[in-house]
């Protein structure tokens, strides 16, 4: 996308309903918090330029620990700029808060997306959060949703049915919601001063055409899993039956070192006298990373994906390469939960460099550096690795699925 992305988390209920006189958003959850784990799934998707956590008056510090208390969920805030704005009285007054805090701070972009997510969800998957993006994108607003399960009926006041709907037709729409971020925050403006209290944010976008410029919502795939935490059986039923399918994949590569080329690392090109000797730019690291994950993935190798004999993948930059195999990867709902790669090198030397190589595969793949790790072993003069003719790579990953 051309413009820049946005993260509004709505946290600024009361969570009466828990019955715990403890806010929901703050709760433990796995590793962390409900807020926290709904967050770092954003953040593992995307890079967003501001996340703001909408709170209910004067809980920014109750808000920001229960993000910090979360290591991994710490580490990546270098993913964003993180905010704290006091909630209305209202989720759509919240929201408009939000996007008033927004607009001010930064100067309009016609093509700048705004997500807005109950913090409540902290089951969202990165596949429905791209799909979500990519969708709004394209059209200007979007909106995950899932089918009814149950017949949905129409009735008066009184209870009797008034009409019946065909079940076909209807979805159940969840968060994020996602929007040109210009548009939206004048059709909130607007909706401020009305004195009606509208459903959501797709009914406030759908209500003021005069600022969308006609673009209709469009609906992209969610997810049933992605459910808004109300009781607190919700956040104990989720942890127990939360099941994870893991999967454990190793890759290898070897090439020829020559002159003449370029010494690619991890993504990282290093000064050295000698270089791989490839149909692509012969980053053996990436290429066994690559397949690493394509085969913990079950889905191929990187010969099928990119084959030697094709001309186009000739010199191919392998970051390109492993970026859009991994896409794919998680397309099929996997995510990473570590990396341990080692390489076999007489030269240059590695150790100077291993830091900027994790940095660099972590950006690859989306992920923070603290799931990345490689090292590097000398063989010792023996064999064409140790004559310098030649380097190698091997990685072992873990997949994990839902």
């Amino acid at each position: 996308m051309n413009g820049k992305l946005f993260l509004v988390l709505l946290a600024a209920g009361s969570s009466s309903r828990m019955g715990t006189g403890k806010k929901k958003e703050y709760m433990e959850l796995g590793s962390g918090t409900v807020l926290s784990t709904a967050l770092k799934n954003f953040l593992c998707t995307f890079d967003f330029e501001t996340t703001l956590v909408v709170t209910p008056q004067g809980q920014a510090g109750s808000a920001l620990s229960a993000i910090e208390c979360d290591k991994e969920a710490s580490h990546l805030l270098d993913k964003t700029h993180l905010e704290f704005v006091a909630g209305g009285s209202t989720r759509q007054a919240s929201v408009f808060n939000a996007l008033t805090f927004l607009h001010k701070k930064n100067p309009p972009h016609e093509n700048s997306i705004v997500l807005i997510h109950d913090a409540a969800r902290p089951f969202v998957s990165q596949e429905v959060i791209r799909n979500t993006v990519e969708t709004a994108t394209k059209y200007g607003a979007a909106v995950p949703a899932i089918p009814p399960v149950d017949t949905q009926k129409e009735m008066d006041a009184d209870g009797t049915i008034r009409k019946h709907l065909v079940r076909s037709e209807l979805c159940a729409v969840q968060t994020p919601q996602a929007f040109l971020l210009e548009p939206l925050f004048l059709c909130h403006q607007d909706a401020a001063g009305m004195g009606k209290e509208y459903t959501d944010d797709s009914e406030i976008w759908d209500a003021f055409p005069s600022y969308t410029g006609g673009k209709k919502i469009r609906v992209c795939k969610g997810d049933a899993a992605n459910k808004k935490i109300t009781f607190l059986q919700d956040i104990e039923t989720k942890q127990e039956e939360k099941k994870y399918m893991i999967r454990i994949g190793f890759g290898t590569d070897l090439h020829r070192l020559v002159k003449g080329r370029s010494f690619f690392l991890g993504g990282v090109q290093i000064p050295c006298e000698l270089g791989e000797e490839a149909h692509s730019d012969g980053d053996v690291l990436l290429h066994a990373i690559t397949d690493a994950l394509l085969g913990a993935a079950a889905m191929g190798d990187i010969g099928s994906y990119f084959p030697p004999e094709d001309a186009k993948w000739k010199d191919a930059d392998s970051k390109m390469l492993l970026a859009t195999v991994w896409k794919d990867i998680q397309d099929k709902g996997w995510s990473l939960n570590n990396l341990d790669c080692v390489v076999e090198t007489e030269k240059p030397k590695f150790l100077p460099w291993r830091e900027k190589v994790i940095e660099s595969i972590a950006a690859i793949l989306g992920v923070e550096s603290s799931r990345v790790f490689v090292k590097a072993k000398t063989n010792e003069k023996l064999d064409s690795v140790g004559r310098s003719e030649a380097i190698k790579a091997y990685c072992t990953c873990l997949l994990i699925k839902d």
